[in-house]
């Protein structure tokens, strides 16, 4: 009886240009291909796109999605996803050529091929690829995004791609009960540190608006353009937050495609209402005014590496009554990093110290470390477990204690492992 084999090109021990194949006698198919965006974007390792009959997408954050128009320089793929995905792929793969475009091995028009390329696939519903079935489930990660089960050669194989269990105001969490797995490919961005519980890290966030915005202060909150913009709002409203709130950068585009989608929203009549009740600023002369006044302004970039949030951090942190509050992952090296630990940014040109008050919430799309511990305990059968998606030594740790807690037999795969399942 023959085996399927699972493959690791990149995303492991590091998070970012995450890419994995899965491979049959028959078929061979691709889970995500994505980029690592340093100063210049970092790609897998290469695969002959003759080697591969289609690739599945979990969603469309870059470091899963960024690489794969590689794929449609000549050829032409099916891409699996869900409709939303793609057109979200279309605004962060177009925003990622526009900046990018001297790093990048492909341009609009092969973005053009693969939106061509695309093939939709609602959650829960089987689709065959040669000998390969899979399906796709709700992550709780952001809008559209999908863990994939897939079944080759009588084995059952689960992909979690980025996941949360924890329901958040803008999405149902992940639930985790799939019957009986043989190999689980689990993510461990946040492996071992712990969120805030979400309620008191909403309350926590409101009121620290609320107490700036009444002492006269502007809020800036740099937030990633897809989903956690979004979340914020939804946040904000949900605590019925009396105050002006602003949308601006890709945040607006983005909010614009998930209002077409409701069906992967939790509560889609809070959504709408949420973002009908922002101002959404939509040129400079919004932008210029949107800072003068007490109110909340959520804008990309979430990292401060671009985007309005730039312009904002300019005239919002020369007075001590304004706040920065960053509410999305900071890598090490990025402005909002600094930002986070050394209270400096650059304003005007210059390095200076920021006189606002600065603070980091920790809003996160993942999993924390005991929900990640928590999802894994979930799952049926006794699966192998291959650790991804994590930096600092996550991947190692959170394999260990797989092994060490569940036995169960768990590796943190390194670029170019294989193995049989």
């Amino acid at each position: 009886m023959s085996q399927p084999q699972i493959g690791f090109l990149g995303g492991t021990r590091e998070v970012g240009r995450i890419a994995i194949t899965v491979k049959t006698q028959k078929t061979q198919v691709l889970l995500d291909y994505g980029a690592m965006l340093n100063h210049e974007p970092g790609f897998p390792r290469h695969i002959p796109p003759k080697d591969v009959d289609a690739i599945i997408l979990s969603h469309s954050h870059l470091d899963h999605s960024g690489a794969i128009p590689i794929f449609y320089i000549q050829g032409k793929k099916p891409l699996y996803t869900n409709k939303l995905t793609t057109e979200l792929n279309q605004l962060l793969i177009s925003d990622f050529i526009h900046l990018s475009s001297y790093y990048l091995p492909f341009e609009y028009l092969e973005l053009k091929a693969m939106t061509n390329n695309s093939k939709h696939v609602e959650y829960d519903t089987e689709q065959k690829i040669g000998d390969i079935t899979f399906q796709f489930k709700n992550a709780g990660h952001i809008p559209g995004s999908t863990q994939t089960l897939i079944e080759a050669e009588g084995k059952r194989i689960l992909f979690t791609g980025d996941f949360n269990i924890t329901e958040t105001k803008l999405l149902e969490g992940a639930k985790m009960n799939y019957g009986d797995l043989d190999a689980v490919i689990t993510e461990s961005t946040y492996a071992n540190e712990e969120h805030t519980p979400r309620k008191e890290l909403e309350s926590n966030f409101v009121d620290a608006c609320t107490e700036t915005v009444e002492h006269g202060g502007t809020v800036l909150v740099p937030a990633f353009g897809v989903g956690r913009s979004q979340e914020i709002a939804c946040v904000l409203a949900a605590h019925h937050f009396e105050h002006p709130i602003y949308l601006d950068g890709m945040a607006r585009e983005v909010s614009r495609v998930m209002m077409n989608y409701p069906q992967f929203l939790k509560d889609p009549k809070a959504f709408m209402d949420a973002l009908h009740s922002a101002n959404w600023v939509e040129g400079w002369r919004d932008r210029r005014k949107a800072p003068k006044g007490p109110g909340v302004i959520i804008s990309p970039a979430g990292m401060l590496k671009g985007g309005p949030a730039m312009f904002y951090i300019s005239k919002i942190g020369k007075r001590s009554n304004n706040a920065v509050f960053l509410v999305s992952y900071q890598i090490p090296g990025t402005p909002g990093k600094e930002l986070m630990e050394k209270g400096i940014c650059v304003i005007d040109g210059k390095m200076r110290k920021v006189k606002a008050r600065v603070q980091h919430f920790d809003f996160s799309s993942h999993c924390g470390a005991s929900e990640l511990k928590e999802a894994i305990k979930r799952l049926g059968g006794k699966p192998k477990v291959y650790v991804v998606h994590g930096a600092e030594g996550n991947c190692e740790y959170f394999a260990k204690w797989t092994r060490e807690e569940l036995g169960l037999e768990a590796t943190a795969p390194r670029t170019g492992d294989t193995f049989k399942v």
